[in-house]
């Protein structure tokens, strides 16, 4: 098996972070520093990451749905002492990591697991999963700023993916606008309707691909279902 593989599948760490930890020199087979990507762990090999070493009996899988707060970054510590999603899921024994990321100030739905080769899936640009935000914009939300978003803009040196757009409501100064889409480069929303004129003043994830946020409280997390696990696997 591949070592990042191998890596991830005892709940470590994601398949690119591994990737990471190897490349650093942060991981030793048998005692010895090992630094290429391909490495294959055989059977009785010992894997030590950052000194500890892994157990040969592989960590239950967990899989949680939380609805992250606003003011909470997507990481598991922070060197500026900001509050971290890992401290929603304190309670669960096992070390999840979050599935893709959400930024500072946007809430909803985030996706924590130890199933490194989950994260794989939902995170690869191959894998077209589309997410969907609602925002709060500032401003009239134009049939023509809909049809530039629903072709793709140009948000700094990348043009996005066609991208679904519904308005929801509009108001006199604002409007409330569903968007899904399938990348995921950072603060990509919020850009796209920057760059049509609108500045995002709120934003919360609803959606991924068909597993919905529905009525999960704020700072509360859920384990996924069995048939919710299957489908996202089978992405």
């Amino acid at each position: 098996m591949r070592l990042n593989k191998y890596i991830a599948q005892a709940g470590i760490c994601s398949r690119r972070k591994a990737d990471e930890l190897i490349a650093n020199g942060n991981v030793k087979i048998n005692g010895a520093v090992v630094t290429e990507m391909g490495t294959q762990v055989e059977d009785g090999d010992k894997v030590s990451v950052n000194g500890k070493l892994i157990e040969q009996e592989p960590a239950r899988k967990v899989y949680v749905a939380i609805n992250k707060p606003l003011g909470y970054i997507t990481s598991m510590d922070d060197d500026r002492d900001r509050a971290t999603v890992a401290e929603l899921v304190a309670d669960i024994p096992e070390r999840l990591f979050p599935v893709g990321r959400l930024d500072y100030n946007t809430t909803g739905l985030l996706i924590m697991t130890n199933d490194g080769d989950l994260t794989y899936t939902l995170t690869h640009p191959k894998h077209e999963v589309y997410k969907t935000y609602v925002a709060t914009v500032a401003g009239v939300m134009s049939g023509k700023r809909v049809a530039q978003l629903r072709k793709g803009v140009d948000i700094g040196g990348f043009v996005t993916s066609p991208a679904k757009v519904t308005v929801l409501k509009q108001n006199p100064r604002s409007a409330v606008v569903e968007i899904q889409i399938r990348e995921g480069k950072n603060r990509q929303v919020r850009k796209m309707f920057a760059a049509v004129g609108n500045k995002v003043q709120a934003l919360e994830r609803t959606a991924i691909g068909d597993l919905k946020l529905g009525r999960l409280m704020t700072g509360h997390y859920r384990k996924l279902t069995r048939e919710e696990i299957d489908y996202l696997k089978n992405l």
